[in-house]
């Protein structure tokens, strides 16, 4: 091909070279991916050729390698100053007659074809951009509702400047790309009005662990520019991609984002001028920006489009707010995640904390130290020193060259998509992003630690604090005679540690789903009404976005057991059913109205005891209710529910009725009923209680203190405390002989295994199923007991 102007149709991705890779792939996407139902708007591009005849015409070329020769990228104050100077040549320079010729002619039939009143979108495509090892997103300008070819031309030349944006300049020099060699495509692509309707990115995998059975969407609502550019906290969703293949509703998780303003269109159409954005009504920051089923069909493009670049990509769509329909605008590699080698992990870990001064969404799993500075204005970046905490309200691809000087960045604005984040990735520092007044609340020249280590959620914590990095060669694991499975309680650091080494989850514990993500008492939920005016109106802010409280709490619940279950999808994943005591229930939103002060929680309500109480059973109800969800709606029948605290016989009748009243029967699509083996009735009698149970996991914890007598929160008595300790030990080899003897399952969850390889070999020799373990000991444990052989 050697026109100037080239209609996307006639593209493929073998036209890199002519018009980038984002042309190239809308091209590809729309000859090849049409039948396949994903929709993607037409336009041209420009080429290469025609970029590089601008650029010879009238010296231009001459004076910009010339300016360029002798600047140093490292000097901000002279980056800012070449840069300006070089993207006010390439404006005031005239197109040559030919390519001006071209583009409206390849105008004039876009017009004729969209319609008078159609404005178009303006975007660059760099010739090295968006290849699978180096991202140039978000370097190059892109401007929106541009109407009439005279708009056109103008923000097709503003396009050609920001090849010498101060970040673009800086990104070639680090990456070894000569500035030569990169020539710029611009794409002139029909608007998709998602300033009606609402917009976002989504990414074939997770962002930030890596997961690749994950689809992960984000949303906000107007155009897109505003969740790429990190000016809004988004919504966020989660899809499964083995049960979106299996056409279930693989929604597993959605995160409800503030979305304080959107991007419209303004009655000027000038580059530069054509888009403005206003506030969001209250009422719809508080509804998801798109329904469920807009999820899904978002995520089908995406899975299409990954399997045809037969990669993980980062893709920018549109819902067209006058036709209803959704859009794809764009498609280009992931180049972060999906480059990182898999067989050795680093993890970094938090050995101390202070007090949290803000949080938000953590990007990048690592933890950063060092003096807080707030950058209130781009005019300020070079005060950021090496080793600094960069603190603003949002930043710019253009902030690039002091981000890279940054110990961590910190964001008051701002989505796990946008161009912080994605840069903050690429150059593996920890960011936090969506904080809301990072700038108000972190001080200049504070010195503070910025976790990305603990979750979806990073905290900025006062003072330098402690932390450890480990690094572990994964490798190929030697076989051993015992299976390794995890406990995990986090639903955030889910598909994290699926990529360990694993046979599944030994105890997925809704405790941490139920205090950290919901937070309220379940009663509160259910007598919402009879509530005092301030706590129900904390319950009602908690579940914006959700039918009613009721819907907050079993789909919260849903959530978080799904996306366990999704992690490690098809291997089993063991749900211990709630087992919070009485004054951990006191602390929920509302639980002072409803639990009893006792004198030994750890000995009362909870347990089996408190699922067959007349005054909980409605509260059990819900937890049913969302399991059943889970393995029924979702599909995860990987998931084995597990009963905690049964103290008697009567007791494990009682409950297996009431979960079969529920809908949960033992044997009905693949469910077991595990019995935590945690008191030492239940190992004396472990026959009798495998009646009615399909096999034990031993919680050493409580099995320990109920044997010898005492509790090992006590300073006083807490030294005694051993699961290594022979009544315990008696008591552990009859549990596990009488399931080997029934045929059923027999594993163990507590800390001991964990703690004390020696037990694990114990535990190993006596012939327990599996050991469920924390998942940063799998590696060590899994080594220690192969060494025996």
């Amino acid at each position: 091909m050697n026109a100037f102007v080239i209609n996307f149709k006639e593209l493929r991705m073998t036209d890199v070279e002519q018009v980038g890779g984002k042309n190239a792939s809308l091209g590809e996407m729309i000859s090849q991916l049409s039948n396949a139902g994903v929709r993607v708007p037409g336009g041209f591009a420009t080429s290469a050729e025609a970029y590089r005849a601008f650029l010879a015409h009238n010296g231009l070329a001459d004076r910009i390698n010339a300016s360029l020769a002798t600047l140093d990228v490292d000097d901000v104050d002279a980056l800012l100053k070449t840069g300006a100077e070089i993207r006010r040549w390439v404006v005031e320079t005239p197109f040559p007659p030919q390519l001006e010729k071209e583009i409206a002619v390849h105008y004039a039939a876009l017009i004729a074809e969209s319609g008078p009143d159609a404005s178009f979108a303006v975007r660059s495509s760099a010739t090295a951009e968006d290849l699978p090892d180096a991202s140039f997103a978000g370097q190059q300008e892109t401007f929106l509702n541009i109407i009439g070819l005279d708009n056109i031309l103008h923000a097709i030349k503003e396009v050609f400047a920001s090849l010498y944006n101060d970040r673009a300049i800086a990104y070639r020099v680090h990456k070894g790309f000569a500035h030569a060699d990169v020539a710029l495509s611009a794409g002139i692509q029909r608007m998709v009005r998602s300033d009606k309707g609402a917009a976002g990115v989504m990414f074939t995998l997770d962002t930030e662990s890596g997961f690749r059975d994950a689809i992960f969407v984000t949303a906000s609502y107007g155009l897109g520019e505003t969740v790429v550019q990190g000016a809004v906290n988004p919504d966020e969703f989660y899809v499964h991609k083995p049960m979106l293949r299996e056409g279930r509703p693989a929604v597993i998780r959605r995160n409800l984002g503030s979305k304080l303003i959107k991007m419209i269109f303004s009655t000027d159409h000038v580059a530069g001028k054509s888009t403005h954005t206003v506030d969001v009504p209250e009422a719809e920051r508080q509804q998801f920006s798109i329904r469920d089923e807009e999820v899904l069909e978002l995520a089908r493009f995406a899975d299409i489009i990954e399997k045809h670049y037969e990669r993980p990509m980062d893709i920018e769509w549109g819902r067209d707010g006058v036709d209803g329909r959704l859009y794809i605008l764009q498609a280009r590699p992931e180049t972060v995640k999906s480059q990182e080698s898999k067989d050795k992990v680093e993890k970094f870990a938090l050995k101390s904390y202070g007090k949290v001064l803000a949080s938000g969404r953590a990007i990048g799993q690592k933890i950063g130290v060092g003096p807080v500075r707030v950058v209130s204005d781009p005019s300020q970046m070079n005060t950021v020193k090496p080793g600094d905490v960069l603190v603003a309200d949002m930043t710019d691809p253009n902030w690039e060259p002091v981000m890279k000087r940054a110990a961590a960045i910190v964001t008051n604005r701002g989505g796990r998509t946008c161009h912080a984040a994605i840069i903050a990735r690429e150059l593996g520092i920890p960011a936090i992003v969506g904080c809301g007044d990072a700038t108000e609340t972190l001080t200049e020249g504070e010195v503070v630690t910025v976790s990305c280590a603990e979750g979806d959620t990073g905290h900025v914590y006062r003072g330098a604090q402690e932390y450890e990095i480990t690094t572990r060669d994964l490798g190929e694991l030697p076989e051993i005679p015992v299976k390794i499975m995890m406990n995990v309680g986090n639903p955030e650091l889910a598909f994290d540690f699926a990529q360990l080494p694993n046979e599944g989850v030994g105890l997925a514990r809704v405790e941490f789903i139920i205090n950290n993500i919901i937070g309220v008492h379940p009663k509160a939920i259910l007598e919402i009404d009879r509530l005092p005016a301030s706590k129900r109106e904390e319950i009602e802010r908690r579940a914006r976005g959700y039918a009613d409280p009721v819907s907050f709490f079993t789909d919260k619940l849903v959530e978080g057991v799904a996306t366990i279950a999704a992690a490690f999808w098809p291997k089993p994943v063991i749900v211990r059913l709630s087992d919070f005591k009485s004054n951990e229930y006191r602390k929920l939103l509302g639980g002072d109205l409803y639990e009893p002060e006792e004198e030994n929680p750890m000995l009362g309500f909870r347990g089996a005891s408190r699922y067959i109480a007349q005054t909980f059973q409605d509260c059990f109800a819900m937890e049913c209710k969302a399991m059943r969800t889970v393995r029924e709606i979702l599909g995860y029948t990987n998931v084995q529910l597990m009963v905690p605290f049964v103290r008697t016989l009567g007791e494990a009748a009682q409950v297996e009725k009431l979960l079969a009243g529920h809908g949960l029967r033992r044997g009905e699509h693949d469910l077991k009923l595990i019995m935590m083996c945690e008191i030492p009735s239940n190992a004396l009698l472990a026959d009798q209680f495998l009646e009615y149970f399909d096999g034990m996991s031993i919680g050493s914890n409580d099995l320990t203190q109920l044997t010898l007598g005492l509790d090992r929160d006590s300073g006083l008595v807490a030294s005694l405390f051993d699961e290594r300790d022979p009544a315990v030990k008696i008591l552990l080899e009859r549990a596990i002989e009488a399931c080997n003897k029934a045929g059923k399952y027999i594993g163990i969850c507590g800390q001991g295994p964990s703690d004390h390889p020696d037990l694990a070999e114990w535990l190993t020799d006596k012939g327990i199923t599996s050991l469920s373990l924390n998942p940063d000991t799998v590696i060590e444990t899994w080594q220690q007991i192969a060494k025996r052989g």
